[in-house]
């Protein structure tokens, strides 16, 4: 079994692949994922018991993990994140930076800049549906990745979240409320609360679909696929046929597929 971390901004993820080999070659499959605050400050016995209790929950023993990824954001998380790693589970993670192999081409003028947690998001969606194909990431930011036909990473366009909008809505104004963020009945919107989940949704909802449309315009790829994924992927998804794909686990999935290439 691998075990698959994607630290982010919001939340750490956790995947537990197993991974198996058949006549149509090696399939990958999630049997549990979790969740972890990533702002709580930790130390590596907290994270090394807290991931290890979570596994066990899932009738996981933590001995059978056999490998370890690692994607992050992050950087004041790794220290003891990495070293949970290597004394609950005795293994020294993988981690997704400069140098590692991906399949992919990153043809920009810094590949450096990229983060890590786009680079995995690209990798899966080209192995997993071919190129071209946008990669649209609902996460803290909205990220939209472009990996051409021939597997080259060209083009990274990063927007406000959903979540950073609806507070900076909150916390800069005096009188607007903390909401939930749900797509109301009608963009209609006639009180506070709505108003602002009309604004928030209906324009994150336009706002996919003009960069999605100027992308496929500029590029010219008529045959262009949107796989979307993040924690709030479908409910943008849900209401636009500009996104062909949500796949809620591309991250983790990508995070699988890397350490495949790099073992």
């Amino acid at each position: 079994m691998i075990l698959a971390i994607d630290v982010g901004n919001t939340n750490i993820t956790l995947g537990v692949f197993q991974i198996s080999e058949g006549a149509a070659g090696k399939s990958r499959k999630i049997a549990a994922t979790f969740r972890i605050t990533t702002k709580i400050p930790r130390t590596s016995d907290e994270y090394g018991i807290m991931m290890r209790e979570m596994l066990s929950f899932e009738g996981i023993d933590p001995k059978e993990i056999q490998g370890v990824i690692i994607a992050s954001v992050v950087p004041n998380v790794m220290h003891s994140l990495n070293s949970a790693i290597i004394k609950y589970f005795k293994l020294t993670p993988l981690i997704v930076g400069p140098g590692i192999k991906t399949g992919i081409r990153i043809d920009t003028p810094n590949p450096k800049e990229i983060g890590p947690d786009r680079i995995v998001d690209v990798v899966a969606a080209y192995e997993m549906y071919g190129g071209p194909v946008l990669v649209i990431d609902f996460g803290t930011a909205t990220t939209y990745d472009l990996v051409t036909r021939d597997g080259r990473f060209t083009v990274g366009i990063t927007a406000p979240g959903i979540r950073i909008s609806a507070k900076a809505l909150w916390e800069d104004t005096a009188k607007l409320p903390e909401i939930e963020i749900v797509k109301p009945k009608s963009i209609l919107a006639q009180d506070t609360i709505s108003s602002m989940q009309a604004g928030l949704m209906y324009g994150q909802i336009g706002q996919t679909e003009y960069i999605i449309r100027q992308v496929r315009k500029e590029t010219g790829y008529d045959d262009l696929k949107v796989v979307a994924t993040g924690g709030l992927g479908r409910l943008i998804s849900d209401e636009t046929k500009e996104i062909k794909e949500y796949d809620p686990d591309l991250t983790l999935t990508g995070l699988a597929i890397l350490y495949d290439k790099n073992r």
